[in-house]
């Protein structure tokens, strides 16, 4: 199975089963069709008027239900929520517009109304005008304001509650990085982990992509994850948000982690330090990685392939089997190239571990 298959698949996972929807439609414009016949039933009309009178709520009410559905269709992906807040607010607009035509019956009723045919046209046109602008009104507050409902309706609850343990969201690092399957397979997390539809869409990107390099990332990141789902005692999830508003993946997990109060699990120290900032949980694999592991040992020897030229002039740059970054002096001409080196240092920071050396004379 290629990447593209397989970042497909993952997508897929938790999506309506297309032909249930497309069956459900069909019988709701059945059904809407055979509502709107039962006005056809008795004598044919003889004149265009009446045929026209017979025809016009049939044409109309299968104009409802195709624009209904044709509105379900521009919406896969609703949130429970949304449908909630919609509810809500039609039964209270409905609520408010019967109020107030009540009180502009009350008002007009002194001036004698009643028998005016154009008065009450116009009281009529007044109360649903004001009827329509009231639900309107309510459906937009409550979908502007849905995050903040629970002020006013505390035992109404239109996030999802986390219940137990507090799920994990996988960023992209941490897939990549592949730490967290080895913390997985040791049954150390017993925490449900979501992955953003979003996240495994930038894995697609990479593993397309022209530079080996980001292809080889975005190849391990998915591999990482399917090995993920494959483990017998984890739960993962892959979930879509289309509603979010953030413009890149990183943002987009930190509104998600606030709004569901979920934990991120990444490697990027900078994506650690915002979500910290909005005082979101983050539990960062090189802050674990360097607690449970021991420091390198000065002195080690070993071989090294030398990826490409260090910040420092006469630097070269390698990484360890982990990902661990070691900076090798003398090496910036051997790009490309295995060398022995010593290791002569090592610092934790909080991007990870890094490692410094000198090659040894003898290659």
């Amino acid at each position: 199975m290629s990447e593209s298959q397989r970042a497909t698949d993952l997508g897929d996972r938790g999506k309506p089963q297309p032909f249930l929807l497309f069956s459900f439609r069909l019988v709701y414009l059945a059904l809407m069709i055979a509502a709107a016949s039962l006005l056809l039933v008795g004598p044919a009309p003889t004149t265009f008027e009446g045929w026209l009178l017979d025809l016009a709520p049939l044409a109309a009410t299968i104009a409802v239900g195709v624009i209904v559905i044709l509105l379900d269709v521009r919406t896969p992906h609703k949130r429970i929520s949304n449908v909630v807040g919609v509810y809500l607010a039609l039964v209270a607009g409905l609520f408010a517009a019967l109020a107030v035509g009540a009180l502009i019956d009350l008002i007009a009723e002194p001036w004698n109304v009643k028998d005016d045919p154009q008065a009450q046209q116009y009281l009529t046109l007044l109360k649903l005008a004001t009827g329509l602008t009231l639900t309107y009104l309510a459906v937009s507050v409550v979908l502007s304001t849905r995050d903040n409902i629970r002020l006013l309706l505390p035992y109404v609850e239109f996030s999802r509650q986390v219940r137990g343990v507090r799920p994990m969201l996988l960023d992209t690092s941490s897939l990549i990085d592949g730490r967290i399957n080895d913390i997985a397979d040791t049954g150390f997390v017993d925490a449900p982990l979501i992955v953003a539809q979003h996240v495994i869409e930038e894995l697609h990107q990479l593993s397309d992509s022209a530079e080996r390099g980001k292809r080889e990332r975005g190849r391990r990141g998915l591999a990482n994850l399917r090995l993920l789902q494959s483990m017998p005692r984890i739960h993962v999830t892959v979930e879509r948000f289309d509603d979010a508003s953030a413009t890149d993946v990183d943002a987009l997990l930190v509104d998600l982690a606030e709004e569901k109060n979920l934990r991120v699990v990444t490697t990027d120290s900078s994506l650690a330090r915002v979500a910290e900032i909005r005082g979101v949980s983050v539990l960062n694999l090189h802050a674990l990685g360097g607690v449970l592991r021991g420091p390198v040992t000065p002195g080690e020897v070993l071989d090294l392939e030398i990826k490409r030229v260090g910040e420092s002039q006469g630097q070269g740059v390698g990484f360890l089997t982990d990902g661990t970054m070691v900076v090798v002096e003398d090496a910036a001409e051997f790009v490309g190239q295995q060398l022995h080196v010593q290791i002569t240092n090592s610092v934790q920071t909080s991007a990870g571990r890094l490692v410094f050396a000198q090659r040894r004379k003898d290659t």
